[in-house]
């Protein structure tokens, strides 16, 4: 009994280290707090790699105090109809020091289950030990009675945002690792809403719902696209729209599968303030998707797209040269809706004119030298 008393002395002793090293306003502490995930953090150095921090969430979550939590191994959710293979897949994960993303059935303290979609993350201190490890945890029971192949899905938007994410590195200290796991949670969730409004628009039967649900999915993938450039660089502060660009044209265009749609590009590399980076990727994604569905007519069309720095100002230009299609009325508006308020952000202008049988959309915005570096 003393002994247990010890291991979770010790691992409370830790939690507070860990916190300590986080001041008030650090947004780390201030997103892990604050959050509705549930989220721990467990050290590896302690006895049985036992629970030294949980958030509020986790608590809520599974119906245990902070002192029935701390000094635990987190196997104290397991029960009797918990998959032993999935606990073996968890274990060998965290024997070997891998990230690991995957669904087990756990237990409440009131002994009702749940299942949980777990990620968890080693953290490596700048010689590439690992001082804790990371984990967050969604409660999706009600999606997983409801969609069988969620758990599918999912994992599989989980390898594509590992593939993309692999690399962090290994210099930074403990917390701005942890900083970027928060990131990484982002990214993930935006890619399960993704599978979630995907499978749902399978399932529905009704065309209009069908086209509605497939809009909102367009939009999120837009914004998945955004978080996953933002921290794949360096600099975490700026944004090169160019790439982004490139990379949503190329998509949108290809996933038509129309070989009657012809793509030209003529971007510039070009970094702006990450803080622009979502108003910015929603004005591309609706006037390239825009242009996308007038080329979906019998004869196909042309579409080219340029990124380009002008004195103090860019450009982002959208021409197309196409037979007219007749716009589907809602997209249209919730389009018009979300390029006003993302002009609006910005202080950016859009200018419509067309020439003939050619569409033309130009947005200029005023970026200051000292916030943009054009490489």
């Amino acid at each position: 009994m003393q002994e247990k008393d010890q291991h979770r002395t010790d691992a409370r002793n830790a939690g507070n280290r860990l916190v300590a090293g986080h001041v008030s306003e650090d947004p780390f502490a201030a997103a892990f707090k604050a959050t509705r995930m549930p989220m721990i953090v467990t050290d590896p150095n302690q006895s049985d790699n036992t629970i030294i921090f949980c958030n509020e969430a986790f608590r809520k979550m599974t119906g245990y105090s902070d002192d029935e939590i701390i000094g635990r191994n987190c196997r104290f959710l397991q029960g009797p109809d918990t998959d032993r293979e999935t606990v073996s897949k968890i274990r060998e994960a965290i024997v070997a020091g891998q990230d690991v993303a995957i669904d087990i059935l756990n237990y409440r303290k009131d002994g009702s289950t749940f299942w949980n979609a777990v990620f968890i993350s080693p953290v490596r201190d700048e010689a590439g030990k690992i001082i804790y490890f990371f984990a967050s945890q969604l409660d999706f029971t009600n999606v997983k009675s409801r969609e069988a192949d969620l758990a599918a899905a999912r994992h599989k938007a989980e390898a594509e945002v590992a593939k993309h994410t692999a690399n962090l590195r290994s210099a930074l200290d403990a917390r701005t690792l942890l900083v970027h796991e928060v990131d990484h949670r982002v990214k993930n969730n935006l890619l399960t809403m993704a599978s979630i409004v995907k499978m749902q628009a399978r399932v529905t039967r009704d065309d209009g719902r069908r086209k509605t649900l497939m809009s909102v999915l367009n939009r999120i993938e837009a914004l998945s696209t955004v978080q996953r450039k933002l921290f794949t660089l360096d600099d975490v502060s700026k944004f090169d729209v160019s790439e982004f660009t490139r990379e949503l044209v190329t998509d949108l265009v290809d996933t038509t599968g129309r070989k009657d749609i012809r793509l030209s590009l003529d971007l510039s590399p070009l970094l702006v303030p990450a803080v622009k980076a979502t108003p910015l990727s929603l004005i591309v994604n609706e006037l390239v998707g825009d242009a996308v569905r007038r080329g979906l007519s019998d004869g196909g069309g042309d579409i080219h797209v340029v990124v380009r720095r002008l004195n103090g100002h860019f450009l982002i230009r959208i021409e197309d040269t196409s037979e007219p299609v007749e716009p589907d009325i809602e997209n249209a508006e919730l389009g018009r809706m979300l390029l006003e308020a993302s002009a609006l952000q910005l202080g950016a202008e859009i200018e419509r004119k067309r020439e003939g049988q050619k569409a033309i959309v130009e947005v200029v915005l005023l970026v200051g030298d000292h916030q943009e570096n054009a490489n």
